[in-house]
């Protein structure tokens, strides 16, 4: 078993590396430039897969031996339709009424890649978003503030100032963009085991009590 793994992140993600240092494992930030753009006819759940791999792969050819390549992406979901980031404040106002007071979905896909051995696994987390009816005036003073802009959707769930989300029953850290119980059964699949109580060091950074952890740790498939 491999027991102190040397991760390499190809991300450039301050809120995937604010997870990622949650889970205990030593990490290097190497991000990969990919093309983005959805294929046609292509499915979220296949989406964020192909270019968590396609990152991964990229970041791959800069790794050293014994160290392992992590990507992640994440596609927010409304109708079956991909929301990207806003190009625009007016884009972004836009998209916050389209969410607001009903349910969408987040779909953060995995890949872990160990070169040296040609080692590969991906996991893929699909979280029901339930969006609060926030008021015209609280999207107004939330896209001013710049926030929404680089962010899929036009919102961050963390943010305090405008908590968008309401009751919500599954990952969140992956509607943050990284879901670690996910990553942690993934990174067994190659023998990587985990430094700590991951868990519970995510919910008690993200205030959050997360029903859907032991399950996803036992491998089944919620989430």
């Amino acid at each position: 078993m491999t027991a102190k793994p040397v991760l390499i992140l190809a991300s450039n993600s301050p809120r995937r590396r604010e997870l990622l240092a949650l889970s205990g494992w030593m990490f290097h930030v190497r991000p990969s430039d990919v093309d983005e753009n959805l294929r046609p006819g292509e499915a979220p759940g296949a989406y964020v897969l192909r270019l968590a791999e396609t990152k991964a792969r990229a970041a791959a050819a800069l790794a050293h031996p014994g160290q392992i390549v992590l990507a992640a992406d994440t596609a927010v979901v409304v109708d079956g339709d991909i929301l990207g980031k806003p190009r625009h404040v007016a884009e972004a106002a836009a998209m916050l009424k389209q969410l607001r007071g009903r349910s969408h979905q987040v779909y953060t896909g995995l890949a872990v890649l160990d070169p040296a051995v040609g080692n590969f696994a991906t996991d893929l987390c699909v979280t029901e978003v339930p969006m609060r009816a926030y008021a015209d005036a609280e999207i107004d003073a939330y896209v001013a503030s710049g926030d929404p802009l680089d962010k899929a959707g036009a919102y961050a769930i963390q943010h305090a100032g405008f908590h968008p989300v309401e009751k919500l029953a599954g990952c969140y850290a992956s509607v943050m963009g990284l879901p670690l119980c996910h990553l942690v059964r993934t990174l067994r699949r190659l023998d990587v085991q985990p430094r700590g109580d991951v868990p519970a060091a995510c919910q008690a950074a993200l205030n959050y009590s997360c029903p859907i952890s032991p399950a996803v740790l036992r491998g089944e498939g919620v989430g």
